[in-house]
């Protein structure tokens, strides 16, 4: 949610690039994954490499790198046609590169992601990735970035679909670059995105597009479970920062209620005082503007009513909650480690222990990784040069 600044080496747009797709799926709608535009938006020179990744070790760092802002065809939450935007990062390298998704963390300003400055954490974390030679992916999700409309923050079907389908578009845009892509892919994310890692990992499993191959699975710091980690986390046992999950509980429940009836009208779950909370996610602000506009605590937020139904959900809420939780339900086939830190207090390590029993049900074994007593974010700059070691090692 923090942001910091990175230099960027270069900012140029791509003359003559502006697509139009002639791929075209049933009914009239052009395909899933049908690239719409690219666009340059940073190079990164090898004489340029050293301390070229703010907060990331740059030890993994070989290759120069290509960065692009893509645009492409995708669905909406509700199965509807829209567009989407992701950066697509490539290594200045001969062959053709392995891919590495990467999704990430939780945004609530449209343009706070990798695609559109890099003043984010995100954008080194792509770089970082090509440069270790691997083809970098990153969704923005939808309604983020250059998107339309309102991002359904915690929807783990749509983090899915906007991830399959820059997928496809990566192959498109490489190809029109005179690239291949290997399809060999791997899956990472910080935060949201080590949720929607997970998401994506079981919808490729499941033949979502045969164009890629899943290799690996490592996920940093992923609520994979709301019900039964984080919002105890947050209420009750004070595993999250009561500041830290008030946000989160509340663009949580301002997203999800567009999509599931947990409330009617504000004054349902808000206090006095609060009821233009919607107001505050609707991608116009950042973390760094929201956060001063809440209180410190959920029970300030919140009325007692909606608390308890947190605690003991059913209807709607029910609804939203299995919408967001369920990503670890599912028997992973390709080598997984799951990384977290028991420092964390934004996303507590007891999602990961949650995820690594559910997927042991199942009959995988998916090793935890714990990063120490260190914070959430400081465990995603430890975190991702580790990961893709790991990487490495799978080929």
């Amino acid at each position: 949610m923090k942001t910091l600044r990175t230099k960027v080496v270069a900012t140029v747009l791509a003359a003559g690039l502006l697509l139009t797709t002639p791929a075209m799926a049933v009914a009239g709608h052009p395909a899933r994954g049908a690239l719409v535009s690219q666009e340059l938006v940073q190079t990164l020179d090898q004489s340029d490499l050293k301390g070229a990744f703010g907060p990331f070790s740059d030890s993994r760092a070989k290759y120069g790198v290509d960065a692009y802002r893509v645009v492409y065809r995708t669905i909406d939450a509700n199965g509807r046609p829209t567009t989407a935007s992701g950066l697509v990062a490539l290594p200045r390298r001969a062959g053709s590169p392995r891919v590495v998704s990467y999704t990430h963390g939780t945004r609530t300003g449209r343009d706070d992601v990798a695609s559109m400055t890099p003043e984010t954490m995100d954008r080194p974390a792509v770089l970082l990735i090509a440069s270790a030679g691997y083809a970098a992916v990153a969704p923005d999700y939808l309604g983020l970035g250059a998107g339309p409309g309102f991002h359904p923050y915690g929807d783990k079907a749509s983090e899915a679909t906007a991830s399959v389908d820059l997928l496809k578009a990566a192959r498109e845009f490489a190809a029109r670059q005179h690239r291949k892509l290997d399809r060999d892919v791997y899956l990472t994310g910080f935060s949201q995105g080590g949720h929607a890692a997970m998401a994506l990992g079981k919808a490729l499993r499941d033949g979502a597009d045969p164009g890629s191959r899943v290799r690996g699975l490592a996920p940093i710091n992923g609520p994979y479970d709301v019900q039964h980690a984080e919002l105890p986390g947050v209420l009750d046992n004070g595993e999250v920062a009561p500041e830290t999950g008030t946000f989160y509980l509340a663009y949580w429940t301002v997203s999800m209620n567009r999509l599931h009836r947990i409330y009617d009208r504000p004054e349902e779950v808000f206090n006095p005082g609060y009821l233009g909370v919607e107001a505050l996610f609707d991608g116009s602000l950042g973390e760094d503007k929201i956060f001063p506009q809440l209180p410190p605590r959920p029970e300030l937020l919140f009325t007692p009513q909606y608390i308890e139904r947190m605690r003991h959900p059913a209807g709607g809420l029910l609804d939203a909650i299995r919408a967001t939780d369920g990503t670890c339900s599912w028997r992973v086939t390709v080598p997984i480690r799951l990384f977290a830190a028991r420092g964390d207090t934004d996303v507590t390590i007891t999602n990961a222990k949650h995820c690594q029993a559910e997927l042991a049900r199942r009959g995988v074994e998916a090793p935890v990784t714990d990063l120490g007593g260190i914070d959430h974010y400081a465990s995603f700059f430890q975190a991702l040069p580790q990961v893709l070691g790991w990487f490495d090692g799978l080929k």
